[in-house]
């Protein structure tokens, strides 16, 4: 087996393991550390077709670079409103009911 296919396998399995973890786990820092890895599948994905041929392509390094770009920037507004999401519920979950029908606020009440 090449490095080229042993990338490409490694990048699909990565990406698999991950929209696993992104549906299973309600916790949102779960959810974006699992949307970063996803990403990394699917860069390693990308230097493995930009090394299939003889020659290396420049395009997917290039769509590497700014998918890179693009992560790191859509990593910190997750966090922003993951942080903002925190400071109203008082949890980084996100709410499954609405905030009317919350058990805990008929307790307290």
């Amino acid at each position: 087996m090449s490095p080229v296919v042993l990338y490409m396998f490694s990048g699909v399995a990565i990406f698999g393991v991950c929209l696993y973890g992104l549906i299973v786990h309600a916790h949102l820092i779960r959810k974006i550390l699992a949307l970063n890895i996803m990403g990394s599948g699917v860069f390693l994905l990308l230097t493995g077709v930009a090394r299939r041929g003889p020659e290396v392509d420049a395009v997917p390094q290039a769509l590497v670079l700014t998918g890179i770009v693009v992560t790191v920037a859509a990593t910190a507004l997750a966090l922003a409103l993951t942080r903002r999401v925190q400071s109203e519920t008082g949890r980084a979950y996100l709410p499954e009911e609405s905030l009317e029908e919350d058990p805990d606020e008929e307790n307290s009440g």
